[in-house]
């Protein structure tokens, strides 16, 4: 692993925030046998926005399920907060915490939006009037349609759904797998600054991205896998610029 860039003063107050997720050089796959995932290695501290960018099967998407314990973990950890949350189940994990956003089907397509973020807080239905306030001031647009059935909105309105209704626990890390996909340049511009909004209000955030350039303009550190191991990490902006990252993975991306 490679860390592409020095430190700046902020990079070194984030090294001094205290770790929420720590993946420990895991191993994990789908079949018997067979890893996606090899000894791989992942740090988010609190108050982060963590990027993960890569070639087509390199074990991005595997790295979140992993961590959402939807994927066995074969060897290494993940702990949140110091715990160890290896391969527990998905409704454990909501309620220690942990937000998970995946790429497709994502919505309850035939209830309204206010009945997904209803299903949001299932384990934990006191405070939703408060929880409700939360989610519609960082996407505004839902709190005018809350009777709309969510299998009547676009695909931009769909993932906006999708993310407040697992913000409605008040997780302290949030996971998102493609939040761009399938949209257009205009609402894919939209999907980063919400994911950003998200993050400024104190979420600490891990996504997945296709779209390097704009994830890597955005988050506060990045990781670039390759073949389901941790090839270089950095800052976005480092990354971004790493001759060596440009040349192996983004082409002539980072160039203006």
């Amino acid at each position: 692993m490679t860390n592409s860039s020095p430190l700046t003063a902020r990079d070194v107050a984030s090294d001094a925030a205290a770790v929420v997720v720590e993946v420990r050089t895991v191993t994990a796959g789908y079949l018997p046998g067979v890893n996606i995932l090899n000894s791989c290695s992942l740090t988010a501290r609190d108050g982060e926005l963590i990027g993960i960018i890569g070639p087509n099967g390199a074990g991005k998407s595997t790295l979140l399920k992993a961590i959402f314990g939807q994927v066995k973990v074969r060897d290494g950890e993940i702990r949140l907060r110091g715990e160890n949350i290896t391969n527990l189940k998905a409704n454990r994990l909501v309620s220690k915490g942990v937000g998970f956003v995946p790429q497709t089907n994502n919505v309850f397509p035939t209830l309204t939006i206010r009945e997904n973020l209803e299903m949001g807080m299932f384990q934990k239905p006191k405070g939703l009037a408060e929880r409700l306030e939360f989610v519609t001031e960082i996407f505004p647009e839902l709190g005018k349609r809350l009777s709309q059935r969510a299998g009547s909105l676009s695909g931009g309105e769909r993932q906006m759904v999708a993310m407040s209704r697992a913000l409605m626990m008040g997780p302290h890390v949030l996971l998102l797998d493609e939040p761009s996909a399938g949209l257009s340049p205009v609402r894919q511009d939209e999907a980063f600054l919400r994911v950003k909004e998200i993050n400024r209000a104190g979420v600490t955030t891990i996504m997945v991205e296709q779209n390097a350039r704009r994830c890597l303009q955005i988050c506060d550190r990045g990781y670039v896998l390759d073949q389901g191991r941790d090839a270089y990490t950095g800052t976005g902006r480092g990354l971004l610029n790493d001759p060596k990252v440009i040349g192996l993975y983004l082409g002539t991306l980072g160039q203006d």
